[in-house]
């Protein structure tokens, strides 16, 4: 099917110039967007920016291009699962399980995220300005050499970390009123990873414990925290000089207890 058959088909709105495209997507089902999306991928566009994006599923899955997709509004779940290598750049919140299972590339929110963000990735970063929901980075991995990253402006709720096998984790407890963060059971099940954090955790799972950083934790976490500041306009030094915590996990098999005999 043809561009022009596909956005006659869902009723949306398309205009290129110089492989930049531009979408409204008022109104789209997320398959026909999604379907677009792929074909403007194979037409070789090199920027998409989709306007008056409200829920749309799965955007950005299946995008196989070194591609650069803006969207704004509140993109649906699942936003950029499985992907490998797209630029993500959300002027607004996300829903949730953003990342879910992504391989590469970056997301960055201007704004707030839901649950499950980074579900099962395993590489790739994501970049979140405000706070996050619930189980933010479960089942997280390294994989071929990969270590994907999770940077959080705000705090997040409960279950952070939950299950983490590999990657890095970094809540900066930006603009809260009191570096306590209110999350319970932070790093349940971890048995691999790193999870940063800037304050107080008043409850963690008993499978982790709390580190003082070294040169080599803030070799990981400053880089980090430079490219999450030069999405939003803030100061990396004044973050790094905050009273950050790192959470690790004590044990390779936290749960061989309960299938050991």
């Amino acid at each position: 099917m043809s561009l022009q058959d596909l956005i006659k088909q869902s009723g949306g709105s398309l205009s290129i110039k110089n492989k930049i495209a531009k979408i409204d997507a008022t109104g789209m089902y997320y398959r026909d967007l999604n379907s677009l999306l792929r074909q403007l991928d194979k037409n070789g566009i090199e920027n998409i920016q989709v306007h008056n994006v409200c829920g749309q599923r799965y955007l950005g899955t299946d995008l196989k291009g070194n591609i650069k997709l803006d969207l704004y509004g509140t993109p649906g779940n699942d936003l950029g699962s499985f992907m490998k290598g797209v630029d993500i750049t959300v002027h607004g919140n996300v829903q949730d399980a953003c990342g879910n299972t992504m391989d590469n590339g970056k997301i960055v929110v201007h704004g707030r995220a839901g649950d499950l963000a980074g579900h099962s990735m395993r590489g790739g970063k994501i970049f979140i300005r405000d706070s996050a929901g619930y189980r933010v980075g479960i089942h997280m991995k390294e994989y071929m050499g990969k270590r994907p990253s999770i940077v959080i402006g705000g705090t997040a709720q409960d279950f952070l970390g939950e299950y983490m096998a590999g990657g890095v984790l970094a809540v900066l407890g930006i603009n809260m009123k009191q570096q306590v963060h209110d999350a319970r059971f932070v790093g349940t099940g971890m048995h691999g990873g790193v999870i940063y954090i800037q304050g107080e955790v008043r409850h963690m799972g008993e499978e982790v414990a709390v580190r003082e950083l070294d040169a080599d934790d803030y070799n990981l976490l400053k880089p980090l925290v430079k490219e999450f500041c030069s999405y939003y306009d803030m100061e990396a030094e004044k973050i790094l000089d905050g009273n950050f915590n790192k959470l690790i996990p004590v044990s390779k098999r936290p749960y061989g207890n309960l299938y050991a005999y």
